[in-house]
């Protein structure tokens, strides 16, 4: 990790990079780049169910660094339904579901590059050989495509390039 981090990175990025530092909640700690701090997968899932919290989109927005009607396309939100959701302060069971994917591919992504979320964020918005040239995000707008960028991550993660 660096000595001095840049001023994008936030108070979850660096929650999470604790958490693999310390190798802690190995399977769900992407979700903490959305500002949660349970990790048990049944606990996950009645969060999912119930909504997620404005917030919890803000806080992706943040760590993703990106606009919120981008975020709102990745995760499936049309622009009169983020001002409805933003108004009411919650997301639906769904639109849950596709931010913690979203967490996931960030997490991912700053765990292959070693912490570093600047270049994680980079990789994510950049056309990648091993997607065919496509955009990591925009692939990922459906689950298949986000399980595609998770196993390119992976291969990466292992010196695999092909």
């Amino acid at each position: 990790m660096r000595d001095r981090e840049p001023t994008t990175t936030t108070a979850e990025v660096r929650r999470f990079r604790n958490l693999v530092e310390k190798g802690e909640a190995a399977q769900n700690r992407h979700v903490a780049l959305v500002g949660l701090r349970t990790y048990d997968t049944r606990q996950l899932v009645r969060k999912v169910e119930k909504g997620l919290s404005f917030r919890a989109f803000e806080r992706m927005q943040a760590n993703l660094g990106m606009p919120a009607q981008r975020l709102a396309e990745l995760v499936d939100i049309s622009p009169r339904t983020l001002a409805r959701r933003r108004e009411r302060g919650l997301l639906d069971a769904a639109q849950s579901d596709r931010l913690l994917r979203a967490s996931r591919l960030l997490g991912g992504a700053i765990e292959l590059f070693e912490g570093d979320d600047e270049a994680a964020r980079n990789w994510l918005r950049t056309p990648q050989r091993g997607l065919g040239g496509e955009i990591p995000l925009d692939l990922a707008r459906t689950e298949l495509g986000a399980r595609e960028v998770e196993r390119l991550i992976g291969r990466l993660e292992h010196g695999v390039f092909a």
